[in-house]
């Protein structure tokens, strides 16, 4: 099944990232609007280097990427029809579980705040893929994840050739690894539907920012981990070898 383009509107942002906030605490939002003047307005100073508004919302989106694709990864193990969509699972849990592991080692040291729940455009998405099943999954599980891993491609090495931070720049370099991967996979389905999914990621938004911005995590709120499969290096994707039989790791856990 394709999707339609009015879906591309309403439901896939543009990744681009352009995200420009203003204070260093936590995002207003992360969507297309201009808040500030320059992304790469210098908002701390750092042992790492100095720190951007870009560079701060590259590592709270990262955050909050994995708190949607984790457990559609998870999803796409229990509800998968296809190897490759299993396959796909596997990559999408293991690559955020060590992404995450990530995000929540550098954010205080930065003095970044980090979401603890997906921006609602992100759990429509989980909705969308939760109502699905059978063949209507594998297909609208390969589309929407290859649409918002296009989008955030660019935007990983644009992050990766401007930061000055040592920190954000080793992240991106972890992401840019992880993000390809995702790609490959989900094309590796052979359910991608190229020119929709072309369309999808040039086509502006017709969201507002605060449906593409997760809720600030609450004050004294155990923060939630994206825990990593078990039996291997969650930093390493997982096998895919012909005949192997994908494993469901934990869910997320409050830690």
């Amino acid at each position: 099944m394709r999707f339609s383009r009015n879906v591309a509107g309403t439901l896939f942002v543009g990744g681009a990232l352009t995200l420009t906030l203003a204070s260093l605490a936590y995002p207003s939002m992360l969507g297309l609007t201009t808040v500030s003047s320059s992304p790469s307005r210098v908002i701390a100073q750092t042992r790492w280097g100095p720190l951007t508004e870009a560079d701060r919302d590259f590592v709270v989106k990262v955050r909050a990427a994995g708190l949607w694709e984790y457990p559609v990864g998870q999803m796409a193990l229990k509800k998968g029809t296809s190897k490759g969509v299993l396959v796909a699972g596997q990559h999408l849990v293991s690559g955020h579980a060590a992404l995450d592991a990530t995000c929540r080692k550098i954010a205080p040291q930065l003095n970044i705040a980090i979401p603890n729940q997906p921006s609602p455009q992100q759990q429509g998405f989980i909705s969308t893929l939760n109502a699905d099943s059978g063949k209507k999954f594998d297909t609208d599980f390969a589309n929407i994840l290859r649409v918002t891993h296009g989008q955030i491609f660019n935007t990983v090495a644009k992050i990766r050739s401007t930061t000055q931070n040592t920190l954000v720049r080793a992240l991106a370099d972890q992401a840019n690894t992880t993000v390809l991967d995702h790609i490959t996979v989900m094309e590796k389905t052979g359910l991608v539907d190229f020119g929709q999914v072309l369309f999808q990621e040039t086509t502006p938004p017709k969201l507002s920012a605060k449906d593409m911005t997760p809720p600030a995590p609450a004050p004294g709120r155990p923060q939630v981990v994206l825990t990593p499969p078990a039996g291997g290096d969650p930093g390493d994707p997982p096998a895919d070898t012909p005949g192997s039989s994908p494993v469901p790791s934990p869910s997320p856990t409050i830690g």
